[in-house]
């Protein structure tokens, strides 16, 4: 299984939020932000909670599982 996070890209377009602003108030890197656009990418859960905080959401609203078909 990968984690996929398009669910975050879009949910930062439905909030007319770019992903500079997202990194600058959530104190995270705008690299691990461009990492994150990659299915599969590896970024730490401390990550994904203060991307939460900010965006006053879940993991579910930010991160989907893709079941590995190989």
């Amino acid at each position: 299984m990968i984690a996929s996070y398009k669910k975050l890209f879009k949910l930062l377009v439905d909030r007319e939020m770019r992903s500079g602003e997202l990194a600058e108030k959530a104190g995270i890197s705008t690299a691990t932000l461009s990492k994150m656009r990659k299915d599969g990418a590896t970024v730490s859960s401390d990550v994904l909670v203060k991307i939460c905080t900010v965006l006053d959401c879940t993991f579910d609203d930010i991160v989907e599982i893709i079941p590995d078909h190989t």
